[in-house]
């Protein structure tokens, strides 16, 4: 879970060094790269691609694309850690989509965690009301995109496997965005700017293969605050390579946010356990 972490951040880092190249053709060289791969798992395990859910298939591709498409333009905006520290917001959202939809319980933790989610939210972004505060809102959106796409997830491994799951969501990417492309209007990448776009879906497509594989050996309760080492790592590539130094406030809001999946992780595991 660590190295996820890792390589879902230099994915972060990857997007904010090409900032001349549009948003869609950035998505669409994650989405593609991915798609080759698990094509490849597919077609080894002789999954079948049927659906058994397909609403449910169609509905987490689409807001797990808006999730990446708000992300990936909030990465452009903001401070590379910023960005990585709102969008770990979605568990959070994950929660309240749980409640609303899946009729889970919501544990007292969890209600305190909820709030002092949000209240890091406030001390990263500092609403105001200008032309940042959008981007701000924008990054607000990728956690709660992926949050609603994550409770679907949830739903669908009762029904379809994982692979099909990652399979439909980089096939629907990858043909929506084909069209996105020009009507943004794509850019002939230059040599590095190549090479980015193809780390890109490497860096996302192995994160991913490094955290379905961390699911393996140990329940997601007791792995999912590991994925909070991406907020050092995005906070280090910052200062590296943009020379983002956080203010106190950042600082503030990440310890709230980190301290909230704390608590959200350790109610998790007392429930895993009963």
């Amino acid at each position: 879970m660590l190295l996820a972490a890792l390589f879902f951040s230099l994915m972060a880092a990857t997007v904010k060094s090409v900032p001349n190249l549009p948003v869609t053709e950035k998505i669409f060289f994650r989405n593609f790269i991915g798609l080759i791969f698990v094509s490849f798992t597919i077609f080894r395990q002789k999954i079948s691609l049927k659906p058994n859910k397909p609403k449910l298939m169609f509905f987490r591709a689409f807001l797990g694309m808006l999730g990446v498409t708000c992300y990936y333009l909030a990465i452009g905006h903001l401070n590379l850690s910023d960005a990585v520290i709102v969008n770990k917001m979605s568990p959070f959202f994950v929660i309240v989509f749980s409640v609303i939809f899946l009729k889970e319980t919501l544990m007292p933790r969890q209600i305190l965690a909820l709030f002092m989610a949000v209240a890091g939210v406030v001390f990263v972004l500092r609403p105001s009301f200008d032309y940042s505060a959008l981007w701000g809102a924008i990054a607000v959106m990728s956690a709660i995109f992926a949050g609603s796409a994550y409770t679907i997830v949830r739903r669908l491994t009762m029904y379809d496997s994982p692979v099909l799951i990652v399979f439909y969501f980089c096939l629907l990417s990858s043909v929506v965005l084909v069209p996105a492309m020009f009507i943004e209007g794509a850019v002939i990448p230059t040599l590095f700017e190549m090479l980015a776009l193809v780390g890109i879906g490497t860096f996302a497509l192995t994160g991913q293969m490094l955290m379905t594989h961390a699911y393996q050996y140990a329940p997601a309760s007791e792995l999912s605050i590991y994925n909070y080492a991406e907020i050092l790592y995005a906070l280090l590539f910052g200062i590296l390579f943009w020379g983002e130094i956080p203010d106190g406030y950042s600082l503030i809001g990440c310890v709230l946010i980190v301290f909230a999946g704390v608590i959200n992780f350790s109610a998790a595991l007392r429930r895993a356990r009963g």
